[in-house]
């Protein structure tokens, strides 16, 4: 399976959690296939959500968002993140960009809480860099 998501964002995102500690590559890409994973699993529970409003445009609202945070905000690029939406639904859907914003404000927060599990973990492990196996071990022990 491809990652749509490019690792940099993902990477910088670590990075913030990170402090002193180096970041590998294998740590940013294992979070942006879990990142993935993620918003393709929501927008498939968003979908059901505008089928039963009979709707065949994704919005903020089928993600659970009421407020939609200004697109600025966000470290995570949109583009990749509307791809991400459509990897498991049907073609017929679309995905407004409110929807777009509001999945990528939910996964952002998503990484970053993930991030600093695997910070933890790293330095738990006495180590300076966060690796890939920090990443898989928050998902072993979390979920």
């Amino acid at each position: 399976m491809s990652v749509e998501l490019p690792f940099a964002p993902v990477d910088a995102i670590i990075r913030q959690n990170a402090g002193e500690l180096r970041v590998s590559a294998g740590a940013a890409e294992a979070l942006a296939r879990r990142i993935q994973d993620r918003g393709a699993e929501l927008a498939i529970d968003a979908a059901d959500r505008a089928t039963a409003d009979g709707r065949k445009t994704l919005m903020a609202e089928d993600f659970g968002v009421q407020q939609v945070v200004d697109r600025d905000e966000l470290s995570l690029p949109i583009a990749p993140i509307d791809r991400i939406a459509r990897l498991r639904i049907d073609d017929r859907y679309r995905v407004a960009m409110d929807a777009r914003i509001a999945l990528a404000d939910i996964l952002e927060d998503y990484a970053v809480n993930v991030a600093s599990a695997a910070v933890k973990l790293a330095h738990h492990a006495d180590r300076r860099t966060v690796q890939s196996e920090d990443i898989e071990t928050y998902f072993s022990l979390f979920e």
